[in-house]
């Protein structure tokens, strides 16, 4: 059965969503309808709208979002019509490299990089006004109802509050896991995080979840601040209150630089300099936020030779199948929080008011 329902379509880029009537396919083979109860804006969905992130239009964006199966198509075991689910936008197939590696946890099927915009089979389970719409990250998730494969969807606990745990769909985890997973940060160690949006308080988190006995937490909005101390950080720096780098600023106040260091905005200025107020010898630095299309970095080899390792994060290094459920889990006993992450809730009509919010620092 097709679903007639309501959803934020992105006709074009720098537009705002126009909120239209859209029909829902039903799910194919080892595919997924899902009702949406929540969806976070997260920037990478902004990265989209600027062109930063490069998509096809027209677009049905969010990919960070909880819902409950509405129904499935055949062939699918995993949840079932009522289960609470978490749609993933990073898939876990099970079957490719990055699957069957312990290390890894980018699925070769998962969107991005590739801007498909399309399902597994190449088509799409979206129309508007007798024209095709595309997928974002095999997610979608401004709409009242949408389909993903069964590679990205995980069963979460049904006592969960999903306007909760949706953050679990990619902000929380992908910072916390930033920490905990691909840095690895020890107890005892320093760390550094540029940028303190959501992601970035979720680095924070994780950092203050490993151990670390100084988190220096950076930003040009002083208004995060309060919020980074509440969560775990130890000092706050405005590169703003400095006249000279931001990065000779951390060496200096650490005797030679962080153990870890993480870029959660997206600029390659700010990477630059993560990487540089890291330890020279033994400092990792790891790239959280989006990297802008089609800019390139330079650097002196110089800072890499002399140990320093720069890694890369997709989602917290998490296994997305595997891990949601569990963080889920994790939640629900109170091992970390989620509400410091939520600033407003708005019925999901008055999205471009929260994008609004989203690009003023709010």
């Amino acid at each position: 059965q097709v679903i007639k329902c309501k959803a934020a379509v992105l006709w074009e880029a720098n537009k705002p969503f126009s909120i239209e009537e859209v029909e829902v396919a039903p799910p194919k083979e080892h595919e997924v309808r899902i009702k949406i109860i929540a969806s976070g804006i997260c920037r990478s969905d902004d990265h989209v709208i600027s062109g930063a992130l490069v998509m096809p239009f027209p677009i049905i964006l969010g990919h960070e979002a909880a819902g409950v199966v509405e129904s499935v198509g055949q062939g699918v075991t995993s949840v079932k019509p009522g289960d609470k689910v978490i749609p993933l936008f990073v898939p876990q197939c099970e079957e490719c490299k990055s699957c069957l590696n312990t290390k890894g946890n980018l699925c070769s099927k998962t969107d991005l990089g590739t801007s498909g915009g399309l399902m597994p089979d190449g088509t799409t389970r979206f129309t508007c006004k007798g024209k095709a719409i595309y997928h974002f990250l095999g997610t979608s998730t401004f709409t009242e109802y949408t389909v993903v494969h069964e590679s990205a969807v995980a069963k979460i606990d049904s006592a969960a509050p999903l306007e909760k745990v949706c953050l679990i769909g990619c902000g929380f985890s992908t910072g916390y896991g930033a920490a905990l997973q691909t840095a690895k940060v020890e107890p005892g160690s320093t760390c550094a995080v540029f940028g303190l949006g959501g992601v970035g308080l979720s680095v924070v988190m994780g950092c203050k979840a490993a151990g670390a006995s100084r988190i220096i937490a950076v930003d040009i909005n002083k208004d995060k601040f309060a919020k980074a101390k509440q969560l775990g950080a130890t000092d706050c720096i405005n590169p703003k209150d400095f006249n000279k780098p931001i990065h000779e600023v951390l060496i200096e106040m650490t005797g030679g630089g962080v153990d870890y260091s993480f870029e959660v905005i997206g600029r390659t200025d700010t990477m630059t300099a993560a990487l540089a107020c890291c330890h020279y010898n033994y400092g990792v630095s790891v790239i959280v936020g989006v990297p802008p299309a089609a800019q390139k970095i330079t650097f002196d080899p110089m800072l890499l030779f002399s140990g320093r390792s720069w890694k890369g994060s997709v989602f917290g290094g998490w296994k997305s199948k595997d891990a949601v459920p569990k963080l889920v889990d994790d939640y629900m006993k109170k091992k970390f929080v989620l509400d410091p992450l939520i600033t407003h809730t708005l019925p999901w009509t008055k999205i471009n008011e929260g994008f609004d919010l989203l690009r003023t620092g709010k």
